[in-house]
């Protein structure tokens, strides 16, 4: 079974010997498929440090909607506000979408990761083509910065108390 493979030739007819190196399985060569829920949106979770979104999306004018008030009114700075918007930037559907998003836990910046984080999941999920440049532009995957816990011995996560010899 063992030959010496010296050339390129030699490779190619190993593997075209070998059916098993040539079979591809179904499974990896599928095309995704959208998944959606009866009412027609797709729904996704994001994270970012201890923030989680539950985002749904929807066709529709672009309206955001987060624990039930306006994207404007609960985010009021625009730098949070631009985050939210960054998918749909990249992916080219801007105003296509309805947002409807509840968030739990962290601070506004960790929220707004969050959003962003499940819209960008939610919009690979309603439409699979949108997944290359989510992807590219690393949205899909999932910030896992967290806070270090504060130790004992430890004034905070790593800060040591001062240290006097006398």
């Amino acid at each position: 079974m063992a030959t010496e493979v010296k050339s390129l030739e030699d490779l190619n007819q190993v593997a075209e010997g070998t059916p098993a190196a040539v079979a591809v399985p179904e499974t990896l060569t599928a095309p995704r498929e959208p998944m959606r829920d009866a009412q027609g949106r797709a729904y996704a979770t994001g994270k970012r440090k201890d923030a989680v979104a539950r985002v749904w999306i929807k066709p529709g004018k672009g309206k955001v909607v987060v624990n039930g008030k306006e994207m404007s009114e609960y985010f009021a700075r625009p730098v949070l506000q631009m985050i939210l918007r960054q998918p749909f930037t990249v992916a080219g559907v801007e105003g296509q979408f309805d947002v409807t998003a509840t968030v739990a836990g962290g601070g506004l910046s960790g929220q707004a990761g969050a959003v962003k984080h499940g819209v960008s999941k939610a919009l690979q999920l309603y439409d699979p083509s949108l997944r290359a440049p989510l992807k590219a532009a690393g949205f899909l995957t999932r910030d896992s910065r967290v806070v270090e816990r504060k130790k004992y011995g430890k004034a905070k996560a790593r800060k040591s108390f001062q240290f006097s010899k006398r």
